[in-house]
């Protein structure tokens, strides 16, 4: 891996206070370049949790494929499940190149996943029960999740912004898929509209925990540095705001019910009040303790162990011809 000439000749914290006047500048950062140690880790943290998360949140879905209940919607949720794995491969494809500074590669973080020390978003590890749940996956939890990749777009990174443009444009036709089957249940019987009423309770916690924790727990650490590197522009509660903004009155002008009395506009503050889910059944849940955890683990798990002869294969053949 070659090294920034701008930075030959500098001190360590030279070096770093250099490196963030060019972040300040607005230059793009590229794999190449020379970068502190724990905008590497940051940057690793983040990028392999997001594409791991791609992997883990096609699971629930493709449950589904053999269930759906038309042709069209199987042939629909099966594109997403099949873009979703992409996704996937692409944001480690981007972890890989920074990982290699270190030696290390993909099985190094399907490793971390299947041990534990890796971890996949919340929303993940719930149950998806009835074909409402997965409407509402696609809806509201890839609405979720294109808030947070468009506040990613900007990032300091360039490679990860790049992959991003590809993902959120696809992420918006999930999206739009997943409000299709809303809009069918709520339009449907009193039975399929009950249903949706019901993901909808279920799913509401885990869409206020989709962004993280507000600033000063302790569990959101990680938030100032990534903010100070430009890794991301927004906060947890910012995106929480945006997500509660955009998608309220959707909810609300459907008939249902959000399963939280306290939520309301305060017009002064400017912003949706709330009441703050249980941060510690947070930590819990994406500790491996949720619903479906070890479930999808083992799915994964079994994945990567089938798959070794493969990847003994193309190892041999690259020491072969390299």
């Amino acid at each position: 891996m070659t090294m920034d000439t701008t930075f030959q000749g500098l001190s360590e914290e030279e070096k770093k206070e250099a490196f963030l006047a060019r972040i300040d500048r607005g230059e793009k950062i590229e794999a190449d370049d020379w970068m502190p140690e724990d905008y590497r880790q940051q940057l690793v943290r983040l990028i392999a949790m997001h594409g791991i998360s791609e992997i883990m949140g096609a699971l629930p879905e493709k449950e589904w494929v053999p269930k759906a209940p038309t042709l069209h919607r199987k042939l629909a949720i099966m594109a997403k499940v099949q873009d979703e794995m992409g996704h996937g491969q692409l944001l480690l494809r981007v972890a890989e190149d920074l990982m290699a500074y270190w030696g290390k590669g993909r099985d190094d973080i399907y490793r971390d996943l299947i041990s534990g020390k890796l971890k996949f978003h919340n929303v993940f590890h719930m149950k998806a029960p009835t074909w409402a749940d997965a409407g509402m996956i696609a809806w509201l939890v890839d609405g979720a999740a294109i808030i947070t990749q468009k506040m990613l777009l900007d990032t300091s990174y360039g490679p990860y912004g790049r992959v991003l443009q590809r993902i959120c444009a696809e992420e918006v036709f999930h999206m739009q898929h997943g409000e299709s089957i809303i809009l069918t249940l709520a339009e449907g019987t009193p039975a399929q509209r009950q249903s949706l009423q019901d993901a909808l309770n279920r799913w509401w916690p885990a869409l206020l925990m989709f962004f993280g924790p507000p600033e000063g727990n302790n569990i959101s650490k990680h938030q100032q540095t990534n903010l100070r590197y430009k890794i991301r522009t927004a906060t947890n509660e910012d995106m929480r705001q945006m997500f509660l903004d955009k998608y309220m009155p959707r909810i609300l002008s459907l008939g249902l019910t959000v399963p939280d009395e306290s939520i309301h506009y305060d017009k002064d503050q400017k912003q949706w009040i709330y009441e703050q889910p249980d941060w510690d059944e947070f930590k819990q849940i994406v500790g491996n303790n949720g619903p479906k955890s070890q479930e999808r683990l083992r799915l994964r798990q079994m994945s990567f162990e089938n798959a070794e002869w493969v990847r003994d294969i193309l190892a041999a053949r690259t020491l072969a011809t390299g």
